[in-house]
């Protein structure tokens, strides 16, 4: 019977739309979530730049006194350089850019015991080399800076730059794409819409009736989930903080029960008409 084929396809397309929620909802949490720890990574990077910049400070101190060798670089240093290192630590978890982010890292950290062993090693001509390997300005190849060619300071800075376009590209990634969401999460409506119509044209034609309002109910119960799940998956640098997410557990909570209720409401608004069906009215 045709309207049998139609409640299966119109049951089978709000199932598809949970499907659908379930999948996109659990991935693209997991990108928000990779890219929340990158952006913490970026700001431990950027608060690594400021405490090498104090070091650096502390050693143009240091060398004032001429007492280098007997009081080395102060406790300000040791302070600042040992924080340079909690925090690239910190931001090694958040690294995205992969093992050559990683390399990238581990070549930080070595400029940074270099640094500490200059200006503790060396008396006043290691805080003069510490200072350098600090502050130094990076080559050039032409117009551009060579990255990584510099001082620590302009390491770190290259190394935010580089995790800083890690985190667009995993803004960008599919499951955050909304060129791609939308088509995904409401072709299953769009093909429920058809098969509503022809619901609709099958029911006028044969039973000289409307189609139960609880079909239209439930059309525009899967179309607000899909709808509300491509908005909330939209996602900038600047919503990372604190995001609304199509996953959250009461959204997740409401998005279940309104697909489950059209899957109940289409079940419904089909069983008056085929019962008709078999058994007609004499």
């Amino acid at each position: 019977m045709v309207l049998r084929r139609l409640r299966a396809g119109v049951l089978g397309m709000v199932a598809l739309s949970a499907l659908l929620y379930l999948v996109v909802v659990n991935r693209a949490g997991e990108q928000i979530a990779a890219a929340q720890r990158t952006r913490a990574a970026i700001a431990d990077i950027q608060e690594a730049h400021v405490e090498a910049g104090k070091a650096n400070d502390a050693l143009e101190k240091a060398s004032r006194t001429r007492a280098v060798n007997l009081i080395g670089p102060g406790a300000e240093f040791d302070n600042a350089t040992a924080r340079v290192g909690t925090l690239l630590t910190s931001a090694t978890g958040g690294n995205a850019a992969g093992e050559q982010g990683l390399h990238h890292f581990q070549f930080v950290q070595g400029q940074l015991k270099t640094c500490v062993q200059l200006a503790n090693s060396a008396g006043d001509d290691g805080v003069v080399w510490a200072r350098d390997a600090l502050d130094d300005e990076p080559e050039t190849d032409g117009a551009d800076e060579v990255r990584f060619t510099g001082g620590l300071m302009e390491s770190l800075e290259d190394l935010r730059e580089i995790e800083s376009t890690a985190l667009d590209e995993q803004l960008r990634s599919r499951w955050l794409n909304p060129s791609l969401l939308w088509p995904l999460l409401l072709a299953p409506v769009a093909v429920m819409l058809l098969l509503v119509v022809a619901t609709g044209l099958v029911v006028a034609r044969h039973f000289r009736r409307y189609p139960h309002p609880a079909l239209g109910v439930a059309l525009l119960a899967t179309a607000s989930v899909a709808v509300t799940t491509c908005v909330l998956t939209r996602v900038g640098q600047d919503e990372l903080d604190d995001p609304l997410l199509a996953g959250e557990g009461w959204i997740m909570a409401i998005a279940l029960l309104l697909l489950l209720g059209a899957g109940a409401l289409a079940y419904l608004a089909y069983r008056p008409r085929i019962a008709e069906y078999r058994f007609p009215r004499s």
